[in-house]
């Protein structure tokens, strides 16, 4: 049975459409897909670790009890650190997220309560945008949480690197300058399908409480720019 014409137009469309994109995508995939490394864990890869925070100013990010960012031009954060509250902000939303106490989050449109579910549904929204956003601002500083696992890894050009496997089951790959400042991190998350693909980490700045926090974020496809910092101390 011969193919209808309309129909004959819409899968050329699609296959125009999907085969460049799947092309390029295996072109990305082969290119920058590595395998995890392994490493070992003990005091070398916990010294690496601790090398990274004094480069950054861990002391400096403990005392530092507001942290106000905006990330890639899209949402506002207002973060008060030792209250366990932030307010981000959004479009016409501003969401008072309690991060001590979810059920005390509270929704806001052009400065007016939204409750029922619709402000369930925005306070859940702002807190998954935090935990996304936020840890492209102080991933470095969660190192030696509770449940967090380092490993020191040696990689092809034989400089050593941080392997980190946070919370989240997902696994990053630290490298350095000199200084011990992380320059950048290869990711195998669940959120990225190439697996070892290479983010760097760029264009530090030392704020206002001293601490030293990233602007740019960038790869193969993609660059994320943080602006607006500031910091207030406790």
């Amino acid at each position: 049975m011969k193919l209808k014409k309309p129909v004959k137009i819409i899968l050329g469309v699609i296959t125009f459409i999907t085969l460049p994109s799947l092309l390029l995508f295996g072109f990305l995939y082969f290119k920058y897909h590595q395998p995890l490394p392994t490493g070992i864990t003990g005091k070398e890869a916990d010294n690496l670790a601790t090398k990274m925070l004094v480069a950054l100013n861990y002391e400096a990010y403990t005392s530092t009890d507001y942290i106000e960012w905006t990330f890639k031009n899209r949402r506002h954060y207002e973060w008060k650190k030792s209250k366990g509250i932030c307010d981000v902000l959004w479009k016409e939303y501003k969401i008072r997220l309690d991060l001590k106490d979810h059920a005390n989050s509270k929704a806001y449109v052009h400065g007016f309560t939204i409750e029922g579910d619709m402000g369930a549904d925005l306070v859940e929204q702002a807190k998954c945008y935090f935990e996304k956003d936020v840890f492209w601002l102080i991933a470095p500083f969660n190192v030696f949480k509770k449940g967090v696992e380092r490993q020191l890894v040696t990689l092809e050009n034989n400089e050593k690197g941080l392997l980190v496997k946070y919370t989240s089951e997902d696994i990053y790959v630290w490298t350095f300058d000199d200084s011990g400042k992380p320059k950048s991190f290869y990711m195998w998350d669940s959120n990225t399908p190439i697996d070892g693909l290479e983010v760097l980490w760029s264009d530090w700045k030392i704020l206002e409480t001293g601490v030293k926090l990233p602007t740019r974020h960038s790869a193969v496809f993609f660059d994320m720019e943080t602006s607006d910092i500031k910091t207030i101390s406790n």
